[in-house]
């Protein structure tokens, strides 16, 4: 566990900072239990546990997003959209515990979901089939297949009406 530890240090310090997509997702795929080869990480995303941390085919996550896979297991599926500066948390501190202690759950991101940006997902959440979570919204409890989300806690704003064909097709070439 140290020396993946130590790996996953260097992918966040040093790795995750260079600005060239292909050899971060180099780094970093034989740790990540990737699925596809068209899965994006974007610059400075920070992993913790990343192997426990699964991503599949055409899931975007772009800059700046932090993933836990400390608690359990991260599962992000096909033609999933992370917007910047989101926090997936698969553990947090329970408030309840008299010494600190932590409490964990999987998260479940299934196909089709658009998260906006700097969205908080909580551990032990599962997002359903086509959901949209809005910008700035913190996802306490399980989502709904193509329910839109919004909110701090967030909470059913509307459904989504799309058939949910569509895979997405994002390689920068920039990064």
């Amino acid at each position: 566990m140290r020396g993946k530890g130590l790996l996953c240090g260097l992918f966040n310090t040093v790795i995750g900072r260079i600005p060239v997509r292909r050899f971060r997702h180099w780094w970093i795929r034989p740790i990540l239990g990737t699925k596809g080869d068209h899965s994006f990480i974007g610059i400075r995303t920070q992993l913790m546990a990343p192997w426990n941390i699964h991503l599949h085919e055409r899931a975007v996550i772009n800059p700046d997003c932090h993933l836990d896979g400390r608690g359990g297991q991260l599962i992000i599926n096909h033609d999933v959209d992370i917007g910047p500066h989101t926090h997936i948390w698969t553990m947090e501190h329970d408030p309840n515990d008299d010494n600190h202690g932590t409490k964990g759950g999987a998260v479940t991101i299934q196909d089709h979901v658009w998260i906006a940006s700097r969205v908080t997902i909580l551990p032990g959440v599962t997002i359903g089939r086509g959901a949209v979570i809005a910008c700035g919204a913190v996802v306490r409890h399980d989502v709904e297949p193509l329910s839109i989300m919004g909110g701090v806690p967030a909470k059913k704003i509307g459904t989504r009406k799309n058939p949910l064909t569509y895979q997405i097709k994002y390689y920068p070439k920039w990064r």
